[in-house]
């Protein structure tokens, strides 16, 4: 099912980790209803403006969340949320066009490291009823995860 001219549910729904482990990870219908809101508003718009997006995670199942250590509240399972990269750009500049030009609900820099372009990815998530727009940026810390407020 098309979301729209570069997106797809079956896009947005692909999992490695459900796919070795023989989760189902389908979306319902009000999965694909927020799905297509992610597109509409920041997928879609990112696209068109910067170029082709790798989704490296989209949508996720809460049996797919636990195997993969996702958090329990994380809006990857009711499909606000995609881990992106943008061909050829720079991962903390990426972060940067959707805080500076975008309305989200949340954005991480997550586990960027500085001078490596490629570095981590950004999670990006959208949901029209909280458009909070905050931005945090995720780092290892004693093997812990520390998010600190703005990109780092």
């Amino acid at each position: 099912m098309k979301l729209s001219t570069n997106f797809s549910v079956a896009e947005l729904s692909k999992s490695e980790a459900a796919t070795r482990q023989g989760l189902d990870n389908t979306p319902s219908m009000e999965v694909i209803d927020s799905l297509q809101a992610l597109v509409d508003n920041v997928l879609q718009p990112l696209r068109d403006k910067l170029g082709p997006i790798v989704v490296t995670s989209g949508y996720r199942s809460p049996a797919v969340n636990k195997a993969i250590g996702g958090s329990a509240t994380s809006d990857h399972c009711k499909g606000q949320a995609a881990d992106i990269e943008v061909l050829n750009m720079d991962n903390k500049a990426l972060a940067e066009y959707i805080r500076d030009n975008m309305k989200f609900t949340q954005l991480i820099l997550e586990f960027y490291r500085k001078g490596v372009a490629d570095s981590g990815w950004v999670h990006v998530s959208y949901d029209a009823k909280n458009l909070k727009n905050q931005v945090l940026t995720a780092v290892k810390v004693d093997s812990k995860t520390v998010y600190h407020n703005g990109i780092q």
